[in-house]
């Protein structure tokens, strides 16, 4: 794990009541970036299909992926694109130049957020215990995101598969991970190692 990991993770490891209720892994992001436009704008949906390699959800609150970008619906005109893999040199540079022309514009946030992978029979329990969102797999349902409360800190939650992934700003990843391990402990937790953004 990294140095800058375990300034707000665990060691890999299991902690709290025996048995194991939910998972934690650190999910690492090589790349972030803040996407801004219009949606009914044709020329900017393509724009970031063609420089970003991705095609924008215009549904609230839904994502869309491709094999190594994933773009999460922030709000009306705004995305982010979150990246396993770093950018080739230059292409936030020319993608940049072509979105303003096409009546957009992109932000690079890569150093923001703090994210982690939460999985097990009891991730959404603990979820709820800090936030307002209903995480029931009827209603926060595999391909949804959603930007909430998590206690007192603003949070995006993002659900594929059975698992969610959280991101928090940096500057609130240890008041997080404090929180919500400190809630997982009565159902056993392990701490598993680091990995990339699916």
């Amino acid at each position: 794990m990294s140095e800058r990991a375990q300034t707000v993770s665990s060691d890999p490891g299991h902690y709290g009541a025996a048995g194991t209720g939910v998972t934690f892994a650190e999910t690492t992001i090589a790349s972030a970036w803040n996407v801004q436009g219009r949606a009914e704008r044709g020329l900017f949906l393509d724009e970031v299909r063609t420089r970003l390699g991705v095609s924008l959800p215009v549904d609230p609150n839904t994502i869309a992926k491709s094999d190594t970008v994933t773009a999460l619906w922030l709000g009306p005109g705004s995305w982010l694109l979150v990246s396993r893999d770093e950018a080739p040199p230059g292409v936030f540079d020319t993608s940049s130049a072509a979105l303003n022309a096409a009546g957009g514009a992109l932000f690079d946030v890569s150093d923001s957020r703090v994210a982690w992978t939460i999985a097990g029979a009891h991730a959404a329990t603990i979820l709820a215990k800090g936030c307002p969102l209903d995480f029931h797999p009827g209603v926060f349902r595999a391909g949804m995101c959603a930007q909430s409360l998590l206690g007192h800190i603003g949070a995006l939650f993002v659900k594929e598969g059975d698992a969610f992934t959280v991101m928090v700003a940096r500057s609130f990843a240890r008041d997080v991970w404090h929180a919500l391990t400190g809630t997982a402990a009565q159902y056993g937790y392990q701490v598993l190692p680091s990995a990339p953004y699916r």
